[in-house]
């Protein structure tokens, strides 16, 4: 008579192509095995295990719990088996095959005996304890099981005194409890190659070391070289400067000498009269395609590149750009409304955010951590310049073609808390705030402003607001360029000359003494905010080669140590100058790709001073070490 209480066990695909060839003969029944006392303790599974495993648990009606129990002899056998994912099973006791139920053979299909090996009991597949009935034990072959599942092993008969793994001979009482809560056993191989790898970084340390030692006295060889050099150019300097400290230096372009006077000394392109012992070098120079403007985010280490993308019908967008080789980009596309940006600003507080002003009447926040914009404000007129404000990171400042100053704080997007006109209606086309100075009341934000007729001060805050017309910059000429440094609170203005007209009605244009685009003989003007910041002082100024047209970049370089420079194109040699502040002697002189210079900015991090300078379609880094 059937069992009516069939067991199964899995089968591969060969055993089921044996079953069908002996389908004749009489069913595979299990039997009982005899022990053998000559037999050896094999390596491999018991291959009756699998078998034991199916037909343990008890002949009754099976309870709840003794169902559960089978549940887990069955999957116990799948797995030790060697039943494969084919989903088939034989009924002992019978020649009938049934498909083993989906679900649970793709689960025993999945399990991997070195997930489990160390963690499981391998008979039940469930954890062990390390109390209870089902406590963690092991045989004196070495294998371990749960308790109650070894226990269960050796007391059916015909199992006793063999492992149901390697068939060792062993007795219920040969049975040791093991005090461990989780068994794990480590690959010895894994561990010499750990073992290996540490001794080749501990050599990699020692020999990075010895590089930078040997780096250390390189660069202090170096440094006496550069004494020595900057001693022989003394000496022959002193030989062949004038008087005065001026000299004329004479440019050629096509057939006319164009001359222009300049300070301190030239020694070629890139050398120059007073040897400075921090000299930029050329780093890199990058290709950017239709930038106009740029800033530098130093603690992240990335430029913010405003420019027309071609690819999207010549819209403005900004591109994120990594200063680490290998120079990551990332376009940010802007709303259609948020176009021709005329200024870009990293805010120096929270660098996560960049403020730009645009001709098109707005002006907007956007975070470079997400790339959306956060706030938009409409404006009265065109924006052409726009500024943080260094003391309170809640407010900025937008400079307007009409002449107008907008004070705007964040917390309040409807509009502009302050609206206050110049004193003419010139473009304002650049904008500075101004570090806190102790000799104003508490709470006193203070912002200069620079537009054709010189520049102007305003104060926030207090009684008086401005603007005010600073004295010093008087009959200069139309200033052109404005450069801050926050840490000097040097500022320094650019001039060029106001264009006469004549009194005779048909000589409407002036006569130009050079070509158009060649520059013109300007002035830099060096100022110092005394002791209020309505007095500022003229600390020195020089003439210069400036541009004809447009409005010219600069910057001023402060470096520790080493004094602050100031940055500025030179029109007629197409050459990045700097000079020492305060005596603008040319100190350095850097070959620009092309003519003119769109935007300059400095900035240091990781003992690197950077100057970076946009012109046309190439973006050059300039690079100094710091002490």
């Amino acid at each position: 008579m059937a069992d009516p209480h069939p067991h199964y066990v899995h089968l591969d695909d060969v055993d089921l192509q044996e079953d069908d060839e002996e389908a004749s003969e009489e069913p595979y029944v299990i039997g009982d095995v005899e022990d053998s006392e000559q037999e050896e303790p094999d390596a491999q599974t018991d291959p009756n295990y699998a078998l034991y495993l199916s037909s343990m648990g008890p002949t009754h009606e099976p309870s709840e719990a003794d169902s559960d129990f089978e549940r887990h002899l069955v999957r116990t056998a799948c797995f030790l088996g060697g039943g494969g994912g084919d989903g088939k099973r034989r009924r002992i006791g019978s020649q009938e095959t049934a498909a083993l139920d989906t679900g649970e053979s793709s689960q025993s299909s999945q399990w991997n005996p070195n997930e489990i090996d160390g963690l499981f009991c391998p008979i039940c597949l469930e954890a062990w304890t390390n109390d209870g009935d089902h406590y963690i034990c092991c045989l004196p072959c070495g294998h371990i099981f749960g308790m109650s599942c070894i226990e269960k092993w050796l007391g059916q008969s015909k199992r006793q005194g063999k492992c149901p793994q390697c068939n060792a001979k062993c007795k219920l009482n040969d049975v040791r409890k093991l005090f461990a809560s989780r068994v794990i056993s480590v690959d010895e191989e894994s561990q010499k190659r750990i073992r290996s790898l540490e001794a080749k970084c501990a050599s990699f340390e020692k020999e990075r070391a010895e590089w930078h030692q040997r780096e250390a006295e390189l660069l202090k060889g170096q440094c006496v070289l550069e004494r020595k050099i900057q001693q022989l150019m003394e000496s022959k300097a002193s030989g062949l400067i004038n008087a005065t400290g001026a000299f004329e230096r004479r440019f050629v372009s096509g057939n006319n000498i164009l001359e222009g006077r300049s300070y301190g000394l030239t020694f070629g392109s890139n050398t120059c009269g007073q040897a400075s012992p921090c000299r930029f070098k050329l780093e890199k120079e990058l290709h950017v395609a239709g930038a106009h403007l740029f800033d530098v985010d130093a603690s992240n280490q990335i430029l913010l590149i405003s420019r027309r993308h071609a690819g999207i019908g010549g819209k403005d967008v900004l591109t994120k750009m990594s200063l680490i080789p290998p120079y990551d980009r990332d376009d940010i596309l802007l709303p259609s409304s948020l176009n021709s940006i005329r200024d870009l600003r990293l805010s120096p507080s929270n660098t996560n955010l960049a403020l730009f002003a645009c001709l098109g009447k707005k002006l907007a926040v956007l975070s470079t951590e997400n790339n959306n914009v956060i706030v938009s404000y409409d404006l009265p007129a065109a924006a052409w310049t726009c500024s943080w404000d260094l003391n309170d990171s809640n407010y900025i400042y937008a400079g307007l073609q009409n002449g107008y100053l907008l004070v705007f704080d964040m917390r309040q997007t409807s509009g502009p808390v302050e609206s206050l006109k110049g004193l003419t209606s010139n473009p304002i086309h650049t904008v500075h705030s101004l570090s806190y100075n102790s000799a104003l009341p508490t709470g006193v934000r203070t912002v200069i402003s620079a537009s054709s007729i010189g520049l102007c001060l305003w104060n926030f805050g207090g009684a008086a607001k401005g603007p005010i017309l600073v004295p010093e910059t008087e009959n200069q000429g139309v200033c052109i360029s404005l450069a801050y440094c926050p840490r000097t609170d040097d500022i320094v203005a650019s001039y060029r000359p106001k264009v006469e007209f004549s009194d005779e009605a048909v000589l409407t244009q002036p006569t130009p003494s050079r070509a158009i685009g060649q520059g013109t003989v300007g002035s830099h003007v060096l100022l110092k905010r005394a002791g209020s910041s309505s007095h500022f002082l003229k600390l020195g100024s020089s003439s210069g080669n400036v541009c004809d047209i447009g409005l010219p970049k600069s910057a001023i370089i402060n470096i520790e140590n080493c004094g602050s420079f100031f940055a500025s194109e030179d029109k007629l040699s197409s050459e990045l100058v700097l000079e020492e502040l305060s005596s603008f002697t040319t100190v350095q002189r850097l070959n620009l790709q092309r003519s003119p210079v769109q935007d300059v900015k400095y900035t240091s991090f990781l003992r690197k001073g950077l100057l970076s300078c946009l012109n046309g379609n190439t973006l050059q880094l300039f690079s100094t070490k710091l002490s």
